[in-house]
């Protein structure tokens, strides 16, 4: 069954090897027959703090707005990043603290601890690079910024399942290496 399938790729840098994995995936997703949407987080124009937290009403610019759009119409959700001090970079986070509001992503119940999960029936994909092997960003960090990113922002959403793949140690990567990582991008997507 053909989905909407929408990549966000939240390395500010266009030779990046997180923006050859998002096109990777793009890629095998397009020609098993999905719809794919990518957004570039470098490219679009926002405002990526929150000045008053959740306590007043920020305008959302028109890449924020579209950003909302892509994201209700998509049924998949690829986040593609470079883990950075064991989290995701601060363009990305101002994307999610901008998009994923109070009404849109999730709604807080009036008298009550719960709340609503606005953006169920979605499952994602969260594919990661570091310098750190992966073992050891599980074993030393606990796996910090993708238990963050997997549990207090997507699944609060009400997006899961959350499928995560690690791709490391990309510093001393050699072409094969890279090239198997690619190739593994291409086979996600073409089965998302």
């Amino acid at each position: 069954m053909s989905k909407q399938i929408l990549i966000v790729q939240g390395h500010p840098a266009s030779d990046s090897l997180c923006e050859a994995l998002a096109s990777a995936y793009a890629q095998g997703a397009r020609e098993s027959g999905h719809s794919v949407v990518t957004l570039r987080l470098r490219e679009m124009r926002f405002d990526p703090v929150l000045h008053a937290g959740y306590a007043a009403l920020q305008p959302l610019e028109p890449d924020l707005v579209a950003a909302q759009a892509a994201i209700v119409g998509a049924d998949h959700i690829v986040l593609v990043y470079p883990t950075w001090w064991g989290g995701t970079p601060a363009l990305l986070k101002g994307f999610l603290d901008r998009t994923l509001l109070p009404g849109f992503a999730f709604k807080y119940r009036a008298g009550s601890p719960w709340w609503d999960r606005l953006l169920t029936g979605r499952s994602a994909h969260v594919i990661t690079t570091m310098d750190t092997p992966p073992w050891y960003y599980r074993l030393r960090y606990g796996d910090a910024g993708i238990r963050q990113l997997r549990h207090a922002v997507l699944e609060y959403c009400g997006v899961r399942p959350v499928r995560v793949t690690r791709v490391g140690r990309v510093k001393e990567a050699s072409a094969r290496r890279i090239e198997r990582w690619l190739g593994a991008a291409r086979r996600a997507g073409a089965e998302a």
